[in-house]
């Protein structure tokens, strides 16, 4: 399969993988009727940095993914600040930045500033999950061949219209540009199936009840198909007495007997004075109870940017070129279910957040968001946004909104990096829940939905599954961590070994050291980790 080259691709390959892991920390004062561990979550962060924090909780759990990120038209002004270690890339990036139209290489560089990010996006959605992301002219066909490398071609699944204006721009250059692109990628498209949308009463309008049939309301369709087949060519007389037979050269749908059977069932409509050509009826209550997504999206449908502006002014917020909250909660009917997760890692306005809560509101549904934004605005807009829309907004003209939609999110923002180097020094120690979230999932590989995980007892256990006990002798404190008490001995070493061969399970010890050897420890059932550099073993 052909694959997308360009400039920096190697710097970045694997940049992912090197990027620390940051606890993520909460701001009580700016968080929203904060609940459980299980809250939404918004975080000022930049979001490479966030997107692995979340990876301990978060891997393999996010549903739907929805991203608007930089279209990179030379007007938005985006720098590039990923700690890419290579002086080259450094170099280059902070030759022209921001990014604008004079720069010449902005394609490679929109594309170096992706590729980590997509990549850890892919890793936190699930595996009957989705992503979509909206762009424009100016890098979707990059995108695409992004994805392709990323995601693998065989899981595109569609490339959605969205009619952004419903006017003509009449001094365009060459045409007026009316639409955006929603690119949608299936982690695995052989699991995931889109949600039909609920059908409505446009939908319905045309089913009827000409005959009151107690069936319900039906719509009717011809008997008429294209291709001859002799047994199916035949004469049909109405109740009238008229007698149709086939249009053209074609022939009916269905068999003599097959259509007997439909007429003595009352499935053939002759019209109200029985003299019509026959089609058959199709019963409401019969069709799929719901309507499969189209791909070109209108305004009328999911809104446009004028409306998305004007509604963001009602709730008192001002920001450039938002996208409608309907068009995100279009996304979200297609595909979430009630219950599930949605990430949105450009959060700009908030707009994510606001349709989860609108959508959560209308059907019952108890769907909770991330939202990551790294400008200073997070507070200010991003967040207030979301507020807003929970506590109610009293000009709002929708009423749910006056009222609010309710919710609550945590605020939250990034710790220190956990590090080899400024662990062995002090200089930066982690807090104990910190450190053992990230060695269960960076050296264990395991993800737990709690968010903090504490020890649990006196030896160190912090964390249990159905084969291994994990315990971690630790202390934020250097004084601690070169004393014996940060050792494994022999005594310690005992009371875990009966502790998990009680549970018939093995015990996996992190400490700064140990006094016994690993043959010994092997016979007790312990596999040791030496701290700080066991956190990169995996």
């Amino acid at each position: 399969m052909p694959t997308l080259e360009f400039n920096g691709k190697h710097h970045i390959y694997t940049h992912h993988l090197s990027v620390p892991y940051r606890p993520l920390e909460t701001d009580k004062n700016r968080s929203c009727n904060p609940t459980s561990e299980d809250d939404n979550l918004i975080i000022h962060s930049d979001n490479l940095h966030a997107l692995k924090a979340l990876l301990p909780r978060y891997k393999n759990r996010i549903k739907c993914i929805y991203i608007d990120p930089p279209y990179n038209t030379g007007n938005e002004g985006w720098v590039y600040n990923d700690n890419v270690r290579s002086p080259l890339m450094q170099g280059w990036f902070k030759e022209n930045s921001p990014v604008d139209n004079e720069d010449l290489e902005k394609h490679d560089k929109w594309l170096c500033m992706m590729w980590p990010r997509l990549h850890l996006l892919k890793e936190l959605l699930a595996e009957d999950g989705v992503i979509f992301i909206s762009i424009d002219d100016n890098e979707q066909h990059h995108l695409r061949m992004l994805m392709d490398d990323i995601f693998g071609g065989q899981n595109f699944v569609t490339n959605i219209i969205w009619q952004k204006k419903f006017s003509p721009q009449n001094d365009a250059k060459y045409f007026s540009d009316n639409h955006d692109f929603v690119v949608c990628y299936a982690k695995n498209k052989e699991t995931w199936r889109p949600v039909l949308l609920p059908r409505t009463e446009k939908h319905n309008k045309r089913y009827s009840n000409l005959d009151n049939d107690p069936r319900g309301p039906w719509s009717s369709s011809g008997l008429d198909v294209k291709t001859y087949q002799e047994d199916y060519d035949y004469p049909i007389t109405t109740p009238s007495g008229r007698v149709v037979n086939p249009p053209g050269d074609a022939c009916w749908r269905y068999s003599k007997e097959r259509f007997d059977i439909l007429v003595n069932d009352n499935r053939i409509w002759f019209g109200e004075d029985g003299n019509n050509v026959p089609r058959i009826k199709r019963f409401l209550s019969e069709v799929k109870q719901g309507i499969t997504p189209l791909t070109v999206w209108l305004h009328e449908d999911v809104g446009h940017t004028q409306s998305a502006t004007q509604g963001l002014n009602k709730i008192g917020v001002s920001f450039s070129n938002p996208k409608p909250y309907t068009l995100i909660k279009r996304i979200l009917q297609i595909g979430t279910d009630p219950d599930s997760i949605i990430l949105d890692s450009f959060a700009g306005s908030g707009t994510t957040a606001h349709a989860v809560l609108a959508l959560n509101k209308e059907d019952g549904g108890n769907r909770k968001f991330i939202l990551v934004e790294c400008e200073d605005y997070a507070d200010t807009i991003t967040a207030e946004r979301v507020r807003r829309v929970i506590n109610g907004v009293p000009d709002a003209s929708d009423a749910a909104l006056q009222e609010g939609l309710g919710g609550s999110f945590t605020y939250c923002t990034l710790g220190k990096p956990i590090e080899i180097e400024a662990m062995l020094t002090g200089k930066e120690l982690p807090p104990y829940s910190a450190l053992a979230t990230n060695l269960l999932f960076t050296a264990a590989g395991t993800s737990v939905e709690n968010n903090t995980l504490d020890q649990k007892n006196d030896d160190g256990l912090f964390y249990s599954d159905d084969k291994n006990d994990y315990y971690l002798i630790y202390k934020p404190d250097l004084e601690f961590l070169r004393s014996n008490e940060a050792i494994l001995d022999l005594e310690h070493a005992k009371r875990i070994r009966d502790s998990s061969q009680d549970n018939s399970k093995k015990a996996i010890v992190y400490a700064a050291g140990n006094y016994i050897g690993q043959r010994e420890l092997t016979k007790m059932g312990i596999a040791f980790c030496q701290l700080p550099y066991a956190i990169h073993e995996r």
